[in-house]
């Protein structure tokens, strides 16, 4: 078991594992595909440093937290769920135990929105399915998405019901699905009151109960939601050492909201590393 687990290794996350592990956490952090400040190619307004593209300052924070002796683990996290010692992070091959963790990823970038998406939240549509499944139960249910998140989902759903669809809206999987998929191009979400089926662009109608978003990865808000952490208009809420309402769950960088700078993700990384680092020495 870590004694703290980062979930993002971007700006807010290697510097959250820097001051985690330079106060004498264990410490991992886990990361899949590269954020936005990988693809900056010019940051000239990061104090100390004249001008650098956004790869090389990352490549810089990784070098300096793994000289550190801190741990990197390339995957993506699909679930977090509460543990007999603090937490467990499920990723598509494996599980790890944590005494507590940072959410560091970012906020999500899920592209755009189905026609029908939005008008149906809380009436069919949901973000979570650890949160809504149980009010699906033996009802027809699909899940969006193409990759290890909307597989977790889809095998989260198939515990209430056998009726499990994954929709792709056009992409190929990318990982093995649990259920059966369907690759059309979707059109539109449709019904009165509340959901009643999906459209896709080729004129077919699939009739639903229950439609799960998991476009692209899981980010810092869908991880938060799961847990039963409060956000606001999609942003994590924190007290002053970056913690949530939840203790041992600690948050920085975009997710918080406001002024999204790597200064700043910087800044709010070394508060919830060190103060990660503190809870856990405290118990």
């Amino acid at each position: 078991m870590y004694d703290v687990c980062i979930l993002g290794k971007g700006p807010a996350g290697l510097s959250a594992g820097i001051y985690a592990v330079r106060a004498g956490a264990q410490t991992l952090i886990i990361g899949g595909a590269d954020g936005a400040l990988a693809k900056a190619k010019r940051i000239d307004n990061y104090f100390g440093i004249a001008t650098i593209s956004g790869q090389d300052l990352l490549d810089a924070g990784q070098a300096q937290y793994t000289a550190l002796g801190g741990e990197t683990l390339e995957a993506e996290v699909t679930a977090v769920e509460m543990g007999p010692g603090g937490f467990v992070l499920h990723t598509a091959d494996r599980q790890i135990e944590a005494k507590a963790i940072v959410l560091a990823m970012g906020k999500g970038r899920k592209g755009a929105s189905l026609p029908g998406e939005t008008e149906f939240l809380g009436r069919g549509v949901s973000h979570c399915a650890v949160c809504d499944g149980f009010f699906f139960k033996k009802k027809r249910v699909g899940v969006l998405g193409s990759g290890a998140y909307a597989a977790s989902e889809a095998r989260q759903m198939l515990a209430f019901t056998p009726d499990v669809t994954i929709f792709t809206d056009g992409k190929e999987p990318a990982v093995e699905m649990p259920c059966t998929v369907e690759t059309a191009k979707l059109s539109a979400l449709t019904g009165e009151a509340r959901l009643s089926a999906v459209q896709t662009a080729d004129g077919r109608s699939f009739p639903l109960d229950g439609f799960f978003i998991a476009r692209g990865s899981a980010g810092a808000s869908e991880l938060a939601l799961k847990l039963g952490v409060p956000t606001e208009n999609g942003n994590i809420r924190v007290d002053r050492d970056g913690m949530t309402a939840l203790p041992g769950v600690f948050a920085a960088g975009d997710c918080l909201g406001g002024l999204c700078q790597v200064s700043v993700s910087v800044g709010t990384g070394a508060l919830a590393g060190q103060r990660a680092a503190e809870f856990v020495r405290q118990r």
